[in-house]
């Protein structure tokens, strides 16, 4: 599932720093690993707990049922029936919450975060459907009629009411966020307090890492990296929160006229592709849904639009890379953020 986020050139900034990394299984200290594709995307989780607990077949149902439920690439899930004016069907407790959150961001934001923004991530040929090679300021401009989550609505029988059958959802852009914390709810189920969920540069953390006696050690990739070189931005500990990055990574252009770094993303509110001067936006929250989805409101955003919107928001901290006139990349983070950065 690459949909909305895929156009907002959302990439894996965020990999494990640890004394191990996570391939295979082991039993040391009853430490457990775990490696794999999910969501088109990679997955790695790490725990400790001194019970045997079925996990991968805990993690392969909880992917099947999120896949059943969201995934647009499925044209029998819940999400694609919808989209294609089925009223009738009743969402499942996944759909229910990611739509609520979703309405969460989409609220703080003024709309830059907007799951209905599908129809024109399609049409740019970023999404399951075809790309529309048309695309104009007048085909973008009536497609607009389509955006708004404020256009869908969850009925008291859990089914979804749409102002236009032709509005289009598409959870891509918190999904995968919400899908780490569904795992860490089901090992939280199994009393394990100490693990590392990861899921498409997305991730959880609770309690410590056992084989270091520290909290979990991760760490932001520089988004002006080379090819081939990885450079970290910083490393940080992370512990029970969750944490994603959206960022476009050495995908930005140079203006000709002021020399300045610019990405382009969409911005639900006029369907068009602009310039942000955010490089990169790693956020933490209280779970990794928020973080997500306020990773790419962020983007969309930009560094000026994002800092009002953290004046406005609680229990957020984020470490924004941005990009100044004349090339000059700067940072920008919160006192909470700062204080979880690990010294240089």
């Amino acid at each position: 599932m690459m949909d909305y986020m895929k156009f907002s050139q959302k990439f894996i900034l965020v990999l494990f720093v640890a004394s191990q990394l996570l391939l295979g299984c082991t039993s040391k200290n009853k430490e457990h690993s775990f490696e794999g594709e999910a969501l088109g995307t990679s997955y790695h989780i790490k725990y400790f707990s001194e019970n045997d607990i079925p996990f991968q077949k805990g993690l392969d149902s909880i992917i099947e049922s999120i896949n059943n439920s969201m995934s647009t690439y499925r044209k029998d899930s819940d999400i694609s029936k919808i989209n294609n004016g089925d009223s009738s069907i009743v969402i499942d407790e996944n759909f229910r919450k990611v739509l609520e959150q979703s309405q969460k961001i989409f609220k703080e934001s003024n709309g830059f975060f907007d799951p209905t923004v599908g129809n024109l991530v399609n049409a740019y040929g970023f999404g399951p459907d075809a790309r529309n090679d048309s695309l104009n300021t007048a085909v973008i401009d009536s497609m607009l009629q389509y955006v708004g989550l404020n256009k869908i609505e969850l009925n008291p029988n859990n089914t979804i009411s749409k102002q236009d059958p032709k509005i289009y959802l598409d959870f891509n852009a918190i999904a995968k966020g919400y899908t780490v914390d569904v795992i860490a709810n089901y090992l939280d189920s199994y009393k394990v307090s100490n693990y590392l969920i990861e899921l498409g540069g997305e991730l959880v953390a609770k309690g410590i890492n056992k084989d270091s006696g520290e909290a979990w050690i991760v760490a932001i990739d520089d988004p002006l990296q080379t090819e081939g070189n990885r450079v970290f931005e910083a490393t940080l500990f992370l512990k029970d929160r969750g944490m994603a990055t959206s960022g476009n990574y050495r995908k930005f252009r140079l203006d000709s006229l002021n020399g300045q770094r610019y990405v382009h993303t969409i911005n639900p509110i006029n369907g068009r592709s602009e310039k942000s001067n955010l490089l990169s936006a790693s956020v933490l929250a209280k779970n990794c849904a928020l973080a997500d989805g306020y990773a790419t409101a962020f983007m969309a955003l930009g560094l000026e639009r994002s800092q009002e919107m953290l004046s406005r928001i609680q229990d957020v901290d984020v470490y924004f890379i941005y990009a100044e006139e004349n090339e000059e990349v700067k940072i920008f983070s919160t006192p909470g953020f700062k204080k979880v950065l690990r010294p240089e």
